[in-house]
């Protein structure tokens, strides 16, 4: 957990203007701030040993490379012991994009992206029901994703 004393006003300002950009050159940031490229330069690289920006990167959107289906599912353990077992084998699944693990219903929620329903189906049946540990599984096709965004800062 960070304390609020970490950062400053300036931080937040700095931070509010790279996740929504995070191509925007320093310079331009430091003339929204009022402050030097260096002073910019200085504060996003503390913010990275702190660990608070944790890299920049391109983001591709699913549909115009060719996975045009997103699903969510919960996933069942046989044992919350197996819990790293199982994740190991999820990282191993490319289409398998984000995993937590929950509180709930189910041990492990996972976010896929696929081609198709058919590709979908087949990650399921031959990859995902083949991992050692999951009692069974639970999938939920996103039919829109409607926003996505950084936190505020």
């Amino acid at each position: 957990m960070i304390e609020n004393n970490i950062i400053d006003d300036l931080d937040r300002k700095i931070l509010s203007l790279i996740t929504k950009n995070a191509r925007m050159p320093y310079l331009e940031v430091a003339r929204e701030c009022s402050v030097s490229g260096a002073a910019i330069h200085q504060r996003i690289q503390k913010l990275s040993k702190l660990g608070i920006v944790t890299g920049s990167e391109f983001l591709l959107d699913p549909k115009k490379v060719g996975y045009s289906t997103c699903a969510f599912m919960g996933i069942f353990l046989e044992k919350a012991s197996l819990y790293e077992s199982v994740v190991k084998q999820l990282e191993q699944i490319p289409e398998v994009v984000e995993c937590h693990y929950t509180t709930g219903n189910y041990s492990i929620f996972v976010k896929l992206q696929t081609k198709t329903n058919e590709h979908l189906k087949d990650i399921l049946s031959t990859k995902l029901q083949a991992i050692d540990g999951i009692l069974r599984t639970e999938t939920f096709i996103s039919l829109e994703e409607r926003f996505k965004r950084q936190l505020p800062v």
